[in-house]
């Protein structure tokens, strides 16, 4: 999906985000095929004891990939209501304030996540010995890192900016007035 407005990061965050969106729909299919399988297998009377662990690791990714994409597209919960109020400048001011929390927050939670993965290696999945905890749990320092970028991109485009954004559509503000 390509940007309305072009921006200094808009076609790198537009090849991203179509990255991205292969890697979720890769993720929602072999979920959607693992489960079918526990399924099956359950109804023969023959269930399949890393079922249950696998779904819920692929859920797992699934969300942290998720939340990267969303990073993307802009599509967390948000309530931009008080801030579209402001005047440009403190508009802007606030935004970059955001991103830069919002990316101090990912860094952190991805060091740690990186920190956590030695010391995770010598445990294994229950149902998958040959399975390591800690490849389950690197997708905490790798979604960070891709939630990063995609926050980067933001903070370069707001950085950039010389004018407000055009509005895309009414505010949620404006339907209730």
């Amino acid at each position: 999906m390509r940007s309305a407005l072009k921006t200094p990061t808009s076609g790198f965050r537009d090849r991203y985000g179509a990255w991205l969106e292969w890697v979720v729909v890769a993720l929602m299919i072999v979920l959607a095929a693992e489960v079918t399988l526990g399924v099956v297998f359950r109804s023969l009377g023959r269930s399949l004891a890393w079922y249950d662990e696998v779904a819920s690791v692929l859920l797992a990714w699934l969300t942290f990939y998720g939340a990267a994409l969303a990073s993307v597209k802009r599509a967390h919960i948000g309530c931009p209501e008080l801030v579209e109020r402001l005047p440009w400048p403190a508009r802007r001011a606030m935004g970059v304030l955001a991103q830069v929390l919002v990316i101090a927050f990912f860094a952190l939670l991805g060091g740690v996540g990186a920190w956590i993965l030695p010391v995770l290696a010598t445990d294994a999945l229950v149902s998958l010995p040959s399975v390591p905890v800690s490849v389950v749990q690197s997708v905490i320092p790798i979604s960070a890192a891709l939630i990063i970028v995609a926050e980067i991109t933001h903070l370069v485009d707001l950085v950039a900016a010389r004018a407000p954004p055009a509005a895309s559509g009414p505010s949620l503000s404006e339907g209730t007035q």
